[in-house]
């Protein structure tokens, strides 16, 4: 999109503007934009790319443009002197947060805007801004703040009202599930006494759940149960005979919107019939909205009743709520157990003003919040996920303005790690304020060094608290410190004697831990094997006098078995850290030659092989390009650096008065015809089987510190994430070849039929727990250039659409990570994981590529990534059974077609090809 909004409005295309279109829509401040005010911005925006730090504009400058946030974040400081040194931090903007609308009158800007991180913004200059204000005011005051974007005190804002008119969708859930009822269960719906009472046509709470349960596999739990019925309860379809707000899994009575007259009509033989066929999809929606409603009815819940599970689920939503990201998990936990839900359903309620002491602090979940100062008036406007109000609470200050924001400096716990054992305190990490004292890296790996030991005394071989520390060593205490460490732990001969079992066996089973999940990592390192043998000869020394070691010795000397000698040259193995690749490199005149370097090589390394090769004296520069014609100049330090390669990408070596005139090779557009006439007569199951196959493959060479390395970032650690980057590149792959032959597929029958065979691939992949290519497919058919084709998915006939419309409500579990997990924790394995979101679910916010910040380690994010790695294994934990192939014909033939996909790769290209195919009508 960056592109297309880099050209100058009157040199856009239709495609261009339909690119823009498709990311904008995306942004949830733009989600109720009338769809030509959004394709308007399109038109007229430019896009603004903003590194860390970077001011925008100061206070009391005149505006030029109108701002909205399409990635990272802003900071807005304000000063009450002349003097910008003095400004103060009062909120942050995020994602889909627009600001600069004092370009309307001309008047001062109220506060500096500085970037707080690398940022991506969309810039509408002042001209055409207030021509789209004339034209569509009353669509864009919900996004400005006042006095523009004001709105009647007496005005409902929907968004911020969970008791609202319920929506057609909801009316229809309750009518579904009704008269499913009715259909399944009709006992279910009848009077009830009770206390001499009766209650008219009542279900009762646990029933329902108990029901809820067995329709479908979508229901994880019984408390996610609650949580699709509180949906009904919050929109008014269903309600508690006493009027209470929370559904409660317990002898309580609903009723049904539908029975609440006394004349209910019961349905007849085609409501049931009908309820029946829309059961499924029904579950499935509430399925996804139910956790939402779940937190909200927790979080209505006084502190003092919420259960422990009901905190794991505050805790887990906490996690993920990007104004906390700062904050350490100890902190989360105690904010679990005091954070309470408000809602303020019309617009203009005043939270407090400036000047009055800070009694609470705000986390949106949902809606907006304008920021008022005294004399500068609307400076921001803040969105969900957004907090404020925390500076006047920890300082005991008054309020410095209407909503204000700021880090909590002096929150201790935002600055210590607590280690427990049986609910006690037995290790303390506080990082130390005094800017004078640093810790260097030496003084580091003491540190690492003692809560090595640390963990040897304290935790028993099972604790997940030690697997979470094996996993997660490679990032602070490499093998060269960790070996000698073990040895050391030995002690000398008589010390050996007198050490009780159980503290060797703690020893000994780390060390064994630590060397299953190594793998091939083994070989890497010349310290890992020798250190091994020379633990083997101290373990069977003392498996002479201590008989309870001897039954450990077996699995030891089958690690040293498999990773020495002859054996292990005989196995085949994933791509390793220390091979060799063969790496093809292109001149500006498209010749090429071929270099053997270390996976390992950085770019320095590899331009110096390619000179070497070329026999240039003059200095050159590495290059990724890509189809599209992007260039990216490679960084002499960068590890890997084939890694960096797209689907289609070329690694290039030029001079720099070369760079300007390098231009793709033909091979990188992809192909021109499509390749249906191949794949039309393969059945869609054995494409499918095929696929998960060869997906298998990919993911099994995966190991598990390549995901480690990926989220902190290889270079620092130079090691390799060749077979991660494998995999994730798979999953493009697919993606793009979904959308390249449906886009050159000419005959509209032929685009319909491939359109069906996609739809069938993917159920089958669904079916083979393949969920990488699954999700591929189906992102794939709502890229923009298949999801436009209207005519195309008009002749697709309704049973397709209609597993279409289920598959693709699995698009984005990211919107409940909660959900996503639970569904793969829930199925057999093996799995093939959708990578993307496991990769996304580890991803935080860190400095750099360090663990600790100025000395403090970070166990609990640690844990965060110890937990997605599990989840891995949980998929891994059975082997893929290749031998349980469908019937087929030519296996061969599919195997080769389905680990050669031949794709384009260029947006643009593909979106010029959907046109020509179905022009824009009008």
């Amino acid at each position: 999109m960056s592109i297309c909004l880099f050209c100058r409005p009157a040199e856009r295309s239709g495609e261009d503007v339909d690119i823009i279109l498709a990311r904008m829509k995306g942004v949830k401040a733009f989600e109720k934009f009338h769809p030509n005010l959004l394709q308007q911005i399109c038109m007229c925006g430019f896009y603004e790319y903003l590194e860390k730090g970077i001011t925008l504009y100061r206070q009391g400058d005149i505006g030029t443009s109108w701002y909205a946030v399409l990635s990272g974040s802003l900071d807005v400081k304000v000063s009450e002197t002349a003097n910008h040194q003095d400004a103060v931090t009062i909120c942050t903007l995020g994602v889909g947060t627009a600001f600069g609308e004092s370009i309307l009158d001309n008047t001062p800007r109220h506060a500096t805007i500085v970037s707080r991180e690398n940022s991506e913004l969309l810039r509408i200059e002042q001209r055409e801004f207030k021509t789209l204000w004339e034209k569509y005011r009353q669509c864009m005051a919900g996004l400005l703040a006042p006095p523009y974007g004001v709105m009647d005190s007496g005005a409902t804002n929907d968004s911020d009202d969970y008791f609202s008119v319920p929506s057609e969708k909801i009316l229809r859930a309750e009518k579904v599930l009704r008269n499913a009822i009715l259909a399944r269960a009709p006992h279910m719906i009848r009077d009830r006494k009770y206390h001499l009472k009766t209650y008219r046509q009542c279900c009762v709470g646990t029933e329902l759940v108990d029901w809820l349960l067995q329709q479908s596999s979508c229901v994880h739990s019984r408390a996610h149960a609650v949580g699709m019925w509180q949906v009904l309860l919050e929109e008014g379809v269903l309600n508690h005979v006493d009027h209470e707000l929370n559904f409660q899994d317990k002898y309580l009575f609903y009723r049904f919107l539908d029975d609440e007259e006394e004349d209910a009509v019961l349905p007849s033989d085609d409501d049931k019939r009908e309820a029946e066929e829309e059961l499924q999809e029904t579950l499935l929606f509430l399925s996804q909205i139910g956790p939402d409603a779940h937190m909200r009815m927790i979080l209505r819940k006084p502190p003092g009743q919420r259960t422990t599970e009901d905190l794991e689920i505050i805790y887990d939503e906490l996690l993920h709520i990007k104004a906390l990201s700062h904050l350490s998990n100890t902190v989360k936990r105690e904010l679990a157990g005091v954070l309470i839900f408000e809602s303020h359903a019309k617009a203009g309620t005043v939270l407090f003003n400036q000047g009055e002491e800070g009694t609470s602090w705000y986390i949106i979940q949902k809606g907006s919040v304008n920021v008022v100062i005294y004399g500068k008036g609307v400076v921001c406007t803040l969105h969900e996920g957004d907090d404020f109000g925390k500076l006047a609470l920890v300082n005991d200050a008054p309020r410095a303005a209407s909503i204000d924001f700021n880090r909590i400096l002096r929150d201790v716990e935002a600055n210590t790690v607590r280690l427990k054992e049986h609910d006690q305190d037995v290790l303390v990490l506080q990082k130390s304020l005094r800017p004078s004292r640093r810790v260097n890296s030496q003084q580091m790996s003491n540190i690492y060094i003692y809560i090595y030991f640390f963990f040897i005394i304290y935790f028993s071989p099972t604790d997940p608290a030690l697997d979470d520390f094996v996993l997660m060593h490679c990032v602070f205490m490499p093998i060269s410190q960790l070996c000698p460490a073990l040895l050391a732990s030995q002690g000398s001969e008589q010390e050996r004697l007198d050490y009780s079992v159980a503290s060797k066996r703690r020893v000994f089973s780390l060390a064994l831990r630590w060397a299953t999940l190594q793998g091939h990592h083994l070989l890497e390192d010349d310290t890992a094997l020798s250190f091994l043998e020379e633990l083997h000869g101290f373990v069977s020394n003392d498996a002479r006098v201590l008989r309870p070691l001897k039954e450990l010795l077996p699995e030891l000397e089958r690690i040293l078995k498999q990773y020495s000698g002859e054996e292990r040259l005989a196995k085949k193995q994933p791509i390793r850290s220390f091979d060799d690749i063969l790496l093809k490199v292109y001149c500006s005149d498209h010749t090429y030659t071929t270099i053997r370097v270390p996976v390992l090589a950085t770019g320095r390394e590899v331009t110096a092989a390619v000179a070497d090769k070329l026999g240039s004296t003059e200095e050159l520069l590495m290059i990724n390009l890509s189809s599209s014609g992007e260039k990216q100049i490679l960084k002499p330090n960068d590890v890997s650096v084939f890694q960096s390669l797209g689907v289609n990408g070329r690694m290039f070596a030029c001079s720099r008065e070369q760079l300007d005139s390098l231009n793709p090779l033909a091979e990188q557009e992809g192909p021109s015809t499509g390749s249906m006439s191949s794949f039309e007569l393969m059945s869609s199951k054995d494409l499918a089987f095929q696929m998960t196959q060869y997906d298998w493959e990919l993911f099994s060479c995966v190991h598990e510190y390549e995901l480690v390395y990926h989220t902190f970032g290889r270079q620092a650690y130079r090691r390799s994430t060749a077979n991660l980057e494998l995999f994730l590149k798979r999953f493009n792959q697919v993606q793009l070849w979904v959308v390249t032959e449906v886009c050159l597929c000419g005959t509209l029958s032929k685009r319909v039929q491939l359109l069906k065979k996609f739809i069938k691939i993917a159920a089958h992949c669904r079916e083979f727990k393949n969920l990488n290519s699954f999700f591929a497919i189906i992102m794939g058919m709502c890229n923009p250039a298949v999801s436009r084709l209207s005519q195309t998915w008009e002749k697709l006939p309704s049973k397709f659409k209609k597993f279409y419309s289920e598959f693709e409500s699995f698009l984005d579990p990211s919107r409940n990570h909660r959900a996503y997990r639970l569904t793969v924790a829930k199925m057999e394995p093996p799995i093939i994981p959708f990578m993307p979101l496991l990769i996304k679910d580890m991803t935080f916010t860190h400095e750099g590529n360090k663990t600790f910040v100025d000395g403090l380690v970070n166990f609990e994010k640690m844990r965060l990534i110890a937990n997605t790695i599990r989840a891995v294994r949980h998929c891994r934990s059975q082997l893929f059974n290749a031998e349980v192939s469908p019937a087929s014909k030519n296996p061969q033939e599919v195997r080769n077609y389905v680990r050669q996909l031949n794709v384009i790769d260029n947006q643009r290209t593909l979106s010029q090809l959907s046109f020509r195919l179905e022009p824009r009508r009008g």
